[in-house]
């Protein structure tokens, strides 16, 4: 790998750590905050997994680490196209991030600076795999 690509690789890296770390979080809170209504209710508990946090937190879990995982993926293709289509996925996983972090500040998940340390940084790679397709879509003309 380049070294520009072992930048970019990183940056997806540490985003993935993030999102793994925000992940494990937002699903502690939500049991601890489960437990805590059982207590003063007394009433059922209701199952993580039927939680929205832990539904969006998930999707976001899948998109964001999935950026690396592409990124991986394009700096051992086997052809250019192969290199193409696993960029493309890359940057496709990165947006799909952005609207998850969205949802999830919307909702009151997570908190503004949760939200824009995060945003930031995939806003980051997404400019960075938009170059990078770009100067691939501009190759193929």
């Amino acid at each position: 790998m380049s070294e520009i690509g072992d930048k970019i690789q990183e940056k997806c890296e540490t985003f993935g750590d993030k999102v793994i770390k925000l992940n494990d979080f937002l699903l502690e809170q939500e049991c601890q905050r489960e437990e805590e209504r059982h207590k003063k209710t007394g009433g059922g508990r209701i199952p993580i997994h039927l939680k929205s946090v832990a539904n969006l937190s998930n999707q976001l879990l899948r998109s964001g680490t999935s950026i690396g995982a592409n990124n991986a993926e394009s700096t051992n293709a086997i052809s250019k196209a192969d290199f193409k289509s696993k960029s493309f996925i890359a940057l496709k996983e990165a947006r799909e991030s952005l609207y998850w972090l969205n949802l999830l500040h919307r909702n009151n998940y997570i908190d503004k600076d949760q939200y824009e340390s995060l945003y930031t940084d995939c806003e980051e790679l997404v400019k960075i795999l938009v170059h990078r397709c770009k100067k691939l879509e501009e190759n193929n003309n």
